[in-house]
């Protein structure tokens, strides 16, 4: 019989490999701490926090932890995120490595000011 999929991020977090789910407990502090009042949901089978719109999602691969607050939030970090893998709207994380937790919490700290900012403008 098939594992039921995880809904809420603590039962997605248990249900990651053993070695992937120290690092998730440290991501979801993190981003936890920088989008307070948001919802926590799952979406496509990963954790993300939600403000109206998806501020970020991350999720466990096999070798890394990726950390998606979407292509403008990555843009003004690029220098500092050169020595990481990045995709257009995500970051690679290896498990080999401390997660650099001062920068997860300023991008994050980012993506939350810039969908508040937008958010603001249209009301």
């Amino acid at each position: 019989m098939p594992k039921p999929k995880p809904t809420t991020i603590a039962e997605y977090i248990a249900s990651a490999p053993k070695p992937a789910q120290k690092k998730l407990r440290e991501m979801y502090s993190l981003l936890k701490k920088a989008a307070p009042g948001s919802t926590e949901v799952i979406k496509w089978g990963m954790p993300m926090f939600e403000e109206k719109r998806i501020l970020f999602a991350f999720a466990a691969f096999k070798a890394h932890l990726n950390l998606m607050p979407t292509p403008s939030a990555i843009k003004p970090f690029k220098k500092e995120l050169a020595k990481y893998t990045t995709g257009k709207g995500s970051i690679q994380f290896p498990y080999d490595k401390p997660l650099p937790k001062a920068l997860i919490r300023r991008i994050a700290v980012h993506r939350v000011k810039e969908l508040r900012e937008k958010d603001a403008r249209w009301m």
